[in-house]
């Protein structure tokens, strides 16, 4: 997979990029980071990208002319289209299945945002796909490009050390995740299950997931609608 980052800040992807599975998952070919800087495809002299919106109101605007510059450019740099997506606030809620859906490309192209948004040109005109990651707003669409990269890569064949992994995450089925234990079997008075020492693994099975169930009634009920348990 190739995936494409158009932004105004991209020394703000240098740390996350380069830890982790992200990292390892670059190392190994599964995946090619890169990052575009908007700004190199400003027209004047002070690198502008953006302007007071038309009809007034606070804050400023990213122009459509060195956002549509910069991704014809960087869609130039591969035979593969690529998937488009505009981060931004008015985008479909991004959740598992969505993240499952993008590991299927071959190459995503996610356009940051940054001030008051951009022009609504932007993305009648790009055709692109619209994602947000939550009902809230952030400084720039740069941290939402970060949860969409570490989301999909992790689900690349090859990223995980245990490919299983991936299937047992929270919202892989639609439920919250069971609860995990490790040594020490006693710790502070708290104690392992007795199922999970039990080598029972139909009834561990079992186990885990009623404590799904549990748990996503208790602290997510809203999921439980989907499952037919």
């Amino acid at each position: 997979m190739r995936v494409d980052i158009l932004t105004l800040f991209p020394q703000v992807f240098e740390s996350p990029l380069s830890c982790s599975i992200v990292k390892r998952a670059q190392e190994n070919g599964l995946v090619e980071i890169a990052l575009t800087d908007i700004r190199d495809f400003s027209t004047d002299n002070y690198r502008k990208v953006d302007d007071k919106p038309y009809g007034g109101g606070p804050g400023m605007v990213m122009m459509p002319g060195p956002v549509f510059d910069c991704f014809e450019h960087v869609q130039s740099l591969s035979p593969e289209p690529g998937r488009t997506i505009l981060l931004t606030p008015q985008g479909r809620p991004f959740d598992q299945a969505k993240a499952l859906e993008l590991a299927a490309e071959k190459r995503l192209i996610l356009i940051a945002g940054k001030y008051e948004g951009f022009d609504e040109r932007v993305r009648t005109g790009l055709g692109a796909e619209q994602i947000s990651i939550g009902d809230y707003v952030l400084s720039g669409g740069e941290l939402a490009a970060m949860v969409i990269i570490d989301a999909v890569v992790r689900l690349l064949t090859g990223a995980l050390g245990d490919e299983d992994s991936a299937r047992d995450d929270s919202f892989s089925d639609g439920l919250l995740e069971y609860p995990h234990y490790t040594r020490p079997e006693v710790f502070r008075g708290m104690k392992v299950p007795e199922i999970l020492l039990s080598g029972d693994h139909a009834k561990i099975a079992e186990w885990r997931r009623q404590q799904s169930l549990e748990r996503t009634k208790k602290w997510r009920p809203d999921l439980l609608k989907n499952d037919d348990s």
